[in-house]
């Protein structure tokens, strides 16, 4: 089964084509669905491809820091041409595989009711991934399908980490200086999340809450291995965070896995919320980490659930503690790179000394 996210995009794309056949259907009479197919995919995959940075990635960034009068038309008119593109795209195609009748020339050429066609499809399209986007691909599915409507219990793994110093770079830089170091670090976390098949489900502050079902988190290490992915990337990337932003950032992170109840909360906003003791227990570990010297705690009873750390990875024992609101204390460890093995020195039978008479 392929992770929720890819199911996402390969749905997106049946929508693209399907939007195209239908385009046939009302407006050419159906003459030719695999053309209207083919015409539908290139354009929308082209939309789609530019509306999450695959092409022309540069362009965008820049376009984001135009005022808003000037971004909104630039835009529009970006998709525009990605649009006049795709149908160029798809144009070849058909008119390559003799679908058409038409020109080259007549086949690539967007007339104006395509193009609004095709604007009004793609608003949709990109309305959709923006919401995914706004409120996470796992519990985007998760409200489509009503999952959580009413309370479920449910193990869950939690991540939760935090920026070491973000206050000190405010009161440093301003708040808004600030905010955009902060939007470019929970940026970093979107592809390793993603990589190892969790869910970004809130941001706190200066505070990232990550979250797997149980098992999920559990296959290969994934929760433990995202960690370390994270720090991989901003460490890979340091020279770049140092240019821009003068620093490099650190994290502090908390592992910790339990039952909790999972509901959808609210009634004018909605939110998939998270109720048990497991949410609180991390949240405590998380602010362990200060008191122990460590930027790094996993909670000894998740520790024992994995079969094995992911490779290059060692686990710390840092004993028992005492966590507020807990009777219990919680044995907990800290995760370390792995120091590599130093090659034993071979010994080699030393020839016998002559002594000289």
């Amino acid at each position: 089964m392929l992770p929720q996210h890819r199911w996402f995009w390969a749905l997106i794309v049946v929508a693209s084509g399907g939007a195209g056949l239908l385009y046939n259907l009302l407006f050419v009479g159906g003459t030719s669905l695999a053309a209207g197919t083919i015409y539908g995919l290139a354009v929308g995959v082209t939309v789609l491809a530019f509306d999450r940075g695959l092409i022309l990635s540069g362009l965008q960034t820049r376009l984001r820091r135009l005022p808003a009068m000037l971004y909104v038309p630039s835009a529009e008119l970006l998709y525009v041409l990605m649009i006049a593109l795709g149908c160029a795209l798809g144009g070849s195609v058909v008119w390559a595989l003799g679908l058409t009748d038409d020109t080259l020339s007549s086949a690539v050429r967007i007339t104006p009711r395509v193009l609004a066609y095709s604007l009004a499809v793609s608003a949709l399209l990109v309305f959709v991934v923006r919401m995914r986007d706004l409120i996470g691909g796992e519990v985007f599915v998760n409200f489509l399908v009503g999952r959580y409507h009413k309370p479920v219990r449910e193990e869950r793994i939690f991540l939760f980490l935090d920026v070491v110093g973000s206050t000190a770079f405010a009161e440093t830089h301003g708040d808004l200086r600030a905010q955009e170091y902060l939007g470019a670090i929970f940026a970093t976390l979107a592809e390793p999340v993603r990589r190892n098949a969790g869910s970004t489900d809130d941001y706190i502050g200066d505070l990232a809450m990550i979250t797997w079902p149980m098992a999920r988190g559990l296959k290969n290490a994934r929760c433990v291995a995202c960690v370390f992915d994270v720090l991989d990337r901003i460490e890979a990337d340091a020279a770049a965070w140092t240019t821009r932003f003068g620093t490099v950032p650190r994290l502090r992170a908390a592992l910790h896995g339990g039952s909790v109840v999972t509901a959808e909360v609210g009634v004018d906003r909605h939110k998939i919320a998270y109720f048990g003791d497991a949410v609180n227990v991390t949240s405590r570990i998380e602010a362990l980490c200060r008191p122990l010297g460590v930027n790094m705690l996993i909670s000894q009873d998740l520790l024992d659930r994995l079969d094995a750390l992911p490779a290059g990875i060692a686990a710390r024992s840092l004993g028992a503690h005492a966590l507020r609101g807990r009777g219990q204390p919680l044995s907990v460890a800290t995760l370390e790179r792995a120091a590599p093995e130093m090659p034993q020195p071979i010994e080699t039978e030393r020839p016998a000394l002559r002594i000289a008479r």
